[in-house]
């Protein structure tokens, strides 16, 4: 790889795990952000969770560290061809940090956003440099799952999405290429699918979050991780899926408005983790465990090419 650096705007759980996944495979990182050392406090604790598997050493952290540098100026990116933008999911917010980018990076080749779900033409539109702008949607930590969604605009160049491309699978990443934008993705489209069906059942009485839960993690995600959805149906026998789905998709949920059960726990104030009450209560539970519990399924997808130490 180039020892050209990255640049990435954000110092959230997506932009910090970025930085851990690009100085992890030897690639300098500009993080452009304020209040540096929390971002970097947060990229020691992801890297000390790798020590703690066995997947990095102290020296190895060590020397992916001295690739990682912070700042608040664009003038310090003037000299990167690659920024990922991992800033917050709005439009406008979006398109003010490209025209920044676009005024002090000239030698940009691309900027790959990391929305979830926003469209790529909603982002390019109004850019002076609409071919540089493309979505590289990691799933999170992205540092551990190899999944990267790419999709461009109608103007993104081959170039952009070549130079992205080569970058990720550098670092051994999966890239999903979408022959076409639409909202949400593959992921989140699958996911938010399931939510939706799986908050139907809950609000029908038939079982509670914990029992979906359950069920999810002894048998639909270790399926999944083994064999993929259409491996399973075409396995299992298109006949046998036509016959089940004529008799169930008319019970499944189809509502295109958010439920009665998320929307009322939203007005209140119950976020999740971030408020500390969601459907479950957070507040007593050990957020360290859980960032490793989140994060210990993808450590047998560790493939890094780390730097010497």
């Amino acid at each position: 790889m180039s020892e050209k650096a990255v640049g990435i705007i954000g110092k959230g759980m997506i932009g910090i795990s970025e930085a851990v996944l690009f100085t992890g495979n030897g690639i300098p990182v500009i993080v452009l952000a304020k209040e540096a050392e929390k971002g970097l406090e947060r990229y020691r604790a992801y890297y000390q969770d790798l020590i703690a598997a066995g997947l990095v050493t102290e020296k190895q952290a060590e020397a992916c560290e001295r690739l990682l540098s912070f700042t608040e100026s664009y003038e310090d990116l003037a000299d990167v061809n690659i920024v990922f933008e991992c800033v917050s999911e709005n439009t406008e917010v979006k398109r003010q940090v490209y025209q920044k980018i676009e005024k002090y990076c000239p030698q940009l080749t691309a900027i790959a956003s990391t929305t979830s779900a926003l469209s790529p033409e909603e982002l390019a539109r109004g850019a002076a440099h609409p071919e540089k702008i493309l979505v590289a949607h990691p799933i999170n930590p992205p540092h551990m799952v190899l999944c990267v969604e790419l999709v461009k605009n109608d103007f993104t160049s081959p170039e952009a999405q070549k130079a992205v491309t080569d970058l990720l699978e550098a670092c051994g990443r999966e890239v999903c290429v979408l022959n076409k934008a639409v909202p949400g993705f593959i992921f989140n489209r699958l996911q938010h699918a399931l939510y939706r069906e799986a908050v139907h059942i809950v609000e029908e009485g038939v079982c509670t979050p914990k029992t979906i839960d359950k069920c999810i993690g002894t048998a639909m995600a270790p399926r999944y991780t083994a064999i993929g959805l259409f491996d399973h149906f075409d396995y299992a026998g298109l006949d046998l899926a036509a016959s089940i789905g004529e008799y169930l998709y008319p019970e499944l949920c189809n509502d295109t408005d958010v439920s009665q059960y998320i929307a009322e726990r939203v007005a209140r104030g119950d976020l999740g983790y971030k408020s500390g009450v969601g459907i479950y209560d957070w507040r007593s539970r050990d957020m360290d465990a859980f960032r490793k519990k989140t994060a210990k399924p993808f450590q047998k997808f560790f493939n890094w090419k780390l730097p010497e130490a």
